[in-house]
């Protein structure tokens, strides 16, 4: 996956916005909230927010460390893009758009309904 791609999948989600956050990192944000992070140098490199179990078994294989300031919320980040093959880069995307979307306040989700 590479970031054309990233952008392409993460903007085909509902409701998701894009924006460039502390200079240099390209955000991905469903009702405000990120769900997925990355930048704009090579190599590419991306967190996303994550199950507890798929943070435990993930964080402990080659590529995928906590993310820094956000691990203790359940975020990883993948170090090599060439980590996932673009079905399983899809699958984490989605899963981590999912989770922030259902801890959106009840207002807010009820505005992107």
């Amino acid at each position: 996956m590479n970031l054309e791609d990233l952008r392409k999948y993460c903007l085909s989600l509902p409701h998701v916005m894009e924006d460039v956050k502390w200079g240099n990192d390209l955000c991905f944000l469903i009702g405000g909230k990120m769900f997925c992070v990355t930048g704009f140098e090579q190599p590419m490199k991306v967190s996303l927010k994550v199950s507890d179990e798929d943070f435990a078994e993930l964080t402990q294989t080659d590529d995928i460390i906590p993310a820094p300031y956000l691990a203790r919320h359940k975020w990883i980040l993948v170090e090599k893009a060439g980590r996932f093959k673009k079905k399983e880069w899809e699958d984490y995307i989605r899963k981590s758009y999912e989770l922030i979307k259902e801890k959106l306040p009840a207002a807010v989700k009820k505005k992107l309904a």
